[in-house]
């Protein structure tokens, strides 16, 4: 029986193409490891109404982890437009499969590096090194909506001095969005934050939230941040504004360390963070819980590239090496991400994205051959 039970989960898109070029790569990669399909993505919207079967609910309970290439998500206007005609009018509702899985499995903390390897032409620059922690679960991503606004929501809500000026404004004219902390999420991500730079020998955490005006959620994640610092001493602590860090991210991103947010901050400030070390393209992440782990590259399923094995594969491939490390596997990890240094610093195979006219299966091939 093998030691590693994987979920492989391609998707969407090209999220089909960068699996496969990670299961090549993984060919190379020896471990004891059995891989197992599942079913996820538009396809099943279209003919079955959910995008996440509860067949693939229960693979991945049966599973370790699981590998996730890409997704297609649509407003919900356009999804009920491409459903089957025998399931239209049914008022089936589309919701992200990947945001329903972090929650199902409290995958609460996501974690995106961002790192300049040497020789990428796409760089902004050579020397940098960080990885955001982004709180997964909670914040506007807990998906606590109201259009049109219910009879009971707007009641309590009128009960807040600050919604006067829109009591007279009419409920289906009202949309609103919940951004919902709890202490624990807050504390979670932070610690996460914390113990990482402590393994890994990082400097700095910097808290990133926006505490000045969104004064009650914001602050709470920063209150509970300043507790927890005071257990690491010998990590710097920093707090900066949202705004402001995207500005000092493109001015001095060098100087930053680990960065730790809320869902929608740490959402932006990664996308941010992944095109000053050449895009999305390289842009890897890991959704970890308790017991649970989800990896894939934060990039989309760029449906118009389907099937042509034209993107770049270094997001997922990198992905493969968070989950080598995540199931302890550190060595393989680690010659995994030396063979990507070592492909990206020769520069001889590379993808359109960085001027070189190669496959996503043969940069693939490139990087198997050094392991």
């Amino acid at each position: 029986m093998a030691k590693y039970h994987i979920a492989v989960l391609p998707g969407d898109g090209v999220g089909k193409d960068v699996m496969d070029a990670a299961m090549n790569v993984l060919e190379h990669v020896d471990i004891d490891a059995e891989y197992i399909y599942g079913d996820i993505g538009w396809e099943f919207w279209k003919k079955e109404g959910n995008p996440l079967p509860e067949r693939t609910i229960e693979l991945l309970k049966e599973t370790d982890c699981c590998l996730f290439g890409a997704i297609t998500s649509k407003p919900n206007e356009d999804a009920q437009k491409e459903l089957t005609p025998e399931l239209q009018g049914k008022g089936l509702t589309y919701s992200s499969p990947i945001v329903r899985i972090r929650q199902e499995f409290n995958l609460h903390t996501n974690m995106r590096p961002c790192k300049a390897f040497k020789g990428n032409p796409l760089n902004y620059r050579d020397d940098i090194d960080l990885i955001v922690f982004r709180e997964n679960t909670e914040g506007l991503y807990a998906g606590v909506e109201f259009h049109p606004l219910p009879d009971e929501v707007r009641k309590a809500l009128l009960l807040h001095k600050k919604m006067t000026k829109f009591k007279d404004v009419p409920s289906e004219d009202i949309a609103v969005s919940c951004r919902i902390f709890t202490k624990n999420a807050c504390r979670t991500i932070v610690r996460d934050a914390f113990e990482y730079a402590k393994e890994y020998g990082r400097k700095s955490v910097t808290v990133v939230e926006k505490p000045n005006v969104i004064r009650e959620t914001s602050g709470m994640m920063v209150k509970e941040a300043r507790e927890i610092a005071e257990e690491y001493p010998d990590i710097d602590y920093k707090e900066v504004n949202v705004d402001a860090m995207c500005m000092w991210l493109v001015k001095n991103p060098q100087t930053y360390d680990v960065l730790v947010s809320s869902n929608m901050f740490g959402d932006i400030i990664s996308d941010l963070s992944a095109q000053l070390v050449g895009g999305l393209g390289f842009a890897s992440s890991a959704n970890i819980g308790e017991d649970y782990a989800l990896f894939e590259p934060t990039h989309g399923s760029a449906p118009k590239y389907a099937g042509q094995y034209k993107v770049n594969p270094m997001a997922m491939l990198l992905s493969v090496k968070l989950m080598l490390d995540w199931l302890g596997e550190k060595k393989w990890a680690k010659k995994l991400e030396n063979a990507i240094a070592e492909v990206i610093k020769e520069g001889k195979v590379k993808t359109y994205d960085m001027g070189g006219s190669n496959t996503t299966l043969e940069v693939a091939e490139e990087v198997a051959g050094k392991l």
